[in-house]
């Protein structure tokens, strides 16, 4: 269980690097662990603005990943758009935005359970 526990902080680790590398905003850590009906242990939830940088955060966090972590989402999705890209790492979930995307959807507050935590940025 620490193992598995481990290796989910790293990977984390290495999407909010990932976001960071190419000024993701407004970056959120839903921890879903206490929620009963979640279908994974965090959503981390970003946003760019256009969708050129949406897609530009998604390459940037799989080729971090697969450097780091020889690991690869298990499946993504909305690349072809870019206004909404979920990458599912089994027990990570990642949702990359453009704004006015994200506040229409709300996903913080369709999962206000959770304990969230803003990543603070320097850019």
């Amino acid at each position: 269980m620490a193992k598995k526990e481990a290796q989910t902080d790293v990977l984390l680790a290495n999407i909010i690097k990932g976001i960071e590398e190419v000024k993701g905003n407004d970056i959120e850590i839903l921890d879903l662990r206490e929620i009963d009906t979640a279908v994974c242990d965090y959503f981390i939830i970003c946003n760019g603005n256009s969708n050129t940088q949406v897609n530009a955060i998604v390459n940037s966090i799989q080729k971090l990943v697969s450097k780091e972590l020889k690991d690869k989402p298990w499946h993504v999705e909305g690349t072809d758009n870019g206004e909404w890209v979920l990458m599912d790492y089994v027990n990570i979930v990642v949702h990359v935005f453009q704004k006015q995307i994200r506040e229409f959807y709300n996903i913080e507050g369709l999962w206000g359970d959770a304990k969230i935590t803003s990543i603070q940025t320097n850019y």
